[in-house]
């Protein structure tokens, strides 16, 4: 049950430069159909719902309303994202331990992303290709393979584990050989990138890139052509522009200063 004490606290979003009062379309988290609106102060402003103080699943339907928010406000706005989850206790403490304290550096952040969009690549090699290609590539793994075949996996456990990290050593060159290559091909578009752990044997690349709006079509014919290159060896999964959560995450301490 709802505190009553709680009803003035407030879900936030994102901070972004604005300096009237302004109400979004998109509600907010929690299928209350709380408005979803702007705390401003000296020309930056807080996009909030109202929210009793909880933590929320990080559902489906959560997610989306989240999302929903920062959609619509990119759509007119430069944004820094606040992190999921983040309620402020009371509505007075989204200026005095927000807005106030960190004007400055919210400022300087929202100039360093101003006029950039995130773009997200990922590569992955096809189902089966690359464990052949390690196979054709490199002798010792195969003849070592081909020795095992019709040994007893108890009689052959050491060799079968040294065949293993054999094989995970040669993924591993192949995948920064890879890497290396698709990133080569984008770098000249990009401003700033971060590569992201890569999950499972097929994941090549996991990457976030902070593009110029202005060259966001040259990063797309960069993406398209690697695409028809190398599409019989790897699959490109892309997205984008998404709100820049790899190259500003605004976390919020709610702690008296």
């Amino acid at each position: 049950m709802t505190d009553e004490k709680k009803v003035n606290s407030k879900y936030l979003y994102a901070i972004i430069q604005c300096r009237e009062p302004r109400e979004l379309k998109a509600r907010g988290i929690g299928e209350r159909g709380d408005v979803v609106h702007t705390v401003v102060h000296k020309g930056l402003a807080a996009v909030v719902s109202d929210s009793p103080v909880m933590e929320y699943d990080q559902s489906r339907r959560n997610m989306m309303a989240h999302t929903a928010v920062l959609e619509e406000l990119m759509e007119e706005f430069t944004l820094l994202p606040v992190r999921f989850n983040t309620v402020a206790p009371e509505a007075v403490a989204i200026e005095e331990r927000l807005l106030v304290p960190r004007h400055d550096e919210f400022t300087q952040l929202l100039g360093q992303i101003d006029k950039r969009v995130e773009l997200g690549l990922k590569a992955f090699w096809h189902d089966g290709m690359i464990f052949g290609e390690v196979l054709r590539e490199n002798d010792s793994i195969r003849k070592m393979r081909d020795s095992l075949k019709g040994q007893s996996v108890d009689g052959s456990y050491y060799e079968r584990i040294q065949l293993g990290e054999k094989i995970e050593k040669a993924l591993t060159e192949k995948r920064l050989e890879d890497e290396e290559m698709i990133l080569s091909r984008i770098r000249p578009h990009v401003h700033k990138s971060r590569s992201n752990k890569t999950i499972g044997d097929r994941m090549v690349l996991n990457g976030a890139f902070l593009v110029d709006a202005e060259k966001e079509s040259k990063f797309d014919e960069a993406v398209q052509s690697l695409d028809q290159d190398l599409s019989d060896r790897l699959m490109f999964k892309y997205v984008g522009p998404v709100p820049p959560y790899n190259f500003v995450n605004i976390v919020v301490n709610w702690g008296e200063s």
